[in-house]
């Protein structure tokens, strides 16, 4: 055990004499934290330059713990909030993890799978961008493009397979690809891909894989099945939480509008028009919404543009183009464009519909206020959204501050559950003329008496038949004389006929036919030789 040792006071001439008896207390300067730069994290001078090029130089949270684990060939389970820059946290150590070597025909060396098109499209781009410096080959394997060009592709040999469940098991299931090869395995959004149903997809997919691989697993949200995922998928993985699951980033300011329902289109434009929105997303919770926002926008001369998941591939990658391009102002789209996607210096977001999930309000909003900027986000609300706000603000930990109007009427919340209220109205309006039926039933009298505790004279005057009542035998006589009714044909117009055409004719008539008319001519009969007539 160390020895603790103390050293002398040094002596001071300088102190004033006053203090000898109190502490001196001597203010020194906080030390300046120093943040960590890309060249800190143990990339390569090729990866250094392309990110140097982009305009960064120090690494965001889950960047920065990420990175040097890659590195080290570790499992990596990293979960962060959305707009922190997972994306390059895998990307950037792949490159040189991958650099140095070969790939062969239909053999990838490393799989990324992504949830949605637009967001393989992303990482494709990510990969161009920082592996411009090195000899490094991908593809992208998605839905809606040609599949003998992808065919194509994969026969010249990747390193970086860039793929959506789906499309990889067909081109798996038509030989054209083989996994056996694949040493680094990415699966990026992975609360996206549950959400998808893309996790039976997922798991057939890493049966394909070796098991000697580096399994890299990223999320916005951990809960119970994603941990379920990691401990099926990772081994011994380094495990990253750069925030609370969940949490909204500082850089936005929130903002909750509640109007009636017919005035959330009103107030979607007034809003439009009094902040200063130089771009902005649009979220619906349906497709039909979207198209339905979209025209109507387009109405009133606002530059909009429309995306959801039932737009063909060419026409949702063109829309898009241009509103990064800033050909458009505002894209009124659904979830498909809430996970991933980075639209740089996006100022406003916009929440038409309150979301079903809260979870799915964190990914929305996470579309501004990236990279250190400010950006701003609106809900419109109606009366009956008040238990789907109150779950977000449960989720994100501080309620939505409320926003007003001008010239918009007041409402307040309603006390139930609008949209569970709707779901029971059906079956309430189902359940409603049962109950009418049964209030119309007469209801017994309460001085009447049950038939035991009647005396039996009043039983037999009950049961004798009043003079207006039919008998059994006359209903009987009654129902079988209506059915003979209606067994009866009904009289043919026989006489309207004949004066019209005349009597009925019998076969022909005197209009016989021609070729009826002609005698038939007589058989003859050939005898061949040695025939006789016996």
């Amino acid at each position: 055990m160390p020895e603790a040792t103390t050293a002398p006071a040094e002596h001071t001439d300088h102190a004033p004499t006053e203090a000898a008896s109190s502490p001196l207390i001597v203010e020194t300067p906080p030390a300046e934290t120093t943040r960590a730069t890309f060249a800190d994290l143990g990339l390569s001078d090729p990866v250094l330059r392309a990110v140097d090029d982009m305009g960064y130089r120090h690494p965001t949270p889950i960047q920065e713990q990420a990175i040097p684990f890659v590195l080290m060939g570790r499992d990596v389970m990293g979960v962060a909030q959305t707009g922190t820059g997972k994306t390059a946290g895998f990307t950037l150590p792949m490159l040189d993890i991958l650099a140095g070597s070969r790939a062969r025909a239909r053999m990838p060396r490393s799989l990324i799978l992504e949830p949605t098109r637009e967001l393989a499209l992303q990482v494709a781009e990510n990969f161009v961008q920082y592996g411009k410096y090195l000899r490094l080959t991908h593809a992208l394997i998605i839905g809606g493009e040609s599949m003998a060009d992808q065919k194509d592709v994969l026969m010249r040999g990747v390193d970086v397979l860039i793929a959506t469940p789906g499309r990889l098991l067909d081109m798996f299931e038509r030989g054209s690809i083989l996994l056996t090869d694949a040493r680094i395995l990415v699966i990026d959004e992975a609360d996206r891909m549950l959400d998808m149903g893309f996790i039976p997809d997922v798991e057939r997919i890493v049966s394909l894989l070796p098991r000697m691989r580096q399994t890299l697993m990223f999320t916005a949200t951990m809960g119970p099945e994603i941990r379920r995922l990691a401990d099926a998928f990772l081994s011994n993985p380094k495990e990253i939480a750069v925030a609370r699951s969940a949490t909204v980033a500082t850089t936005i300011v929130e903002g909750l509008v509640l109007v009636s329902p017919h005035d959330k289109r009103e107030a979607l434009r007034r809003l439009i028009r009094t902040q200063n929105v130089q771009n902005a997303l649009i979220f619906c919770n349906r497709k039909r919404d979207v198209d339905i926002l979209y025209k109507s926008l387009t109405r009133h001369k606002f530059s909009a543009g429309a995306l959801h998941g039932d737009m063909a591939q060419t026409v949702r990658f063109a829309t898009l183009e241009k509103f990064k391009a800033g050909e458009l102002q505002l894209l009124v789209c659904s979830d498909v464009a809430a996970r991933g996607l980075d639209i740089g210096g996006l100022s406003h977001v916009f929440n038409f519909d309150v979301p079903h999930h809260a979870e799915d309000y964190v990914h929305r909003i996470g579309r501004t206020g990236r990279a250190g900027l400010e950006g701003h986000a609106f809900t419109i609300a109606a009366p009956e959204d008040r238990f789907a706000v109150e779950a977000i603000a449960k989720l994100i930990g501080h309620p939505i501050p409320p926003v007003n109007v001008e010239g918009l009427d007041p409402v307040d919340w309603v006390e139930e559950d609008g949209r569970r209220r709707r779901g029971r109205g059906r079956a309430g309006a189902a359940a409603r003329p049962r109950a009418e039926s049964r209030a119309r039933t007469p209801a017994k009298s309460p001085t009447e008496k049950p038939a035991a505790e009647r005396p039996a004279g009043a039983a037999k005057s009950q049961d004798a038949p009043r003079p207006n009542e039919r008998s059994p035998r006359g209903h009987r006589e009654e129902r079988r004389a209506r059915t003979e009714a209606r067994r009866e044909p009904e009289p043919r117009l026989e006489h309207a006929h004949a004066e019209e055409h005349g009597p009925p004719v019998t076969g022909f008539g005197e209009d016989m036919p021609a070729f009826m008319l002609l005698r038939a001519r007589p058989l003859r009969v050939v005898r061949q030789e040695g025939e006789s007539d016996v």
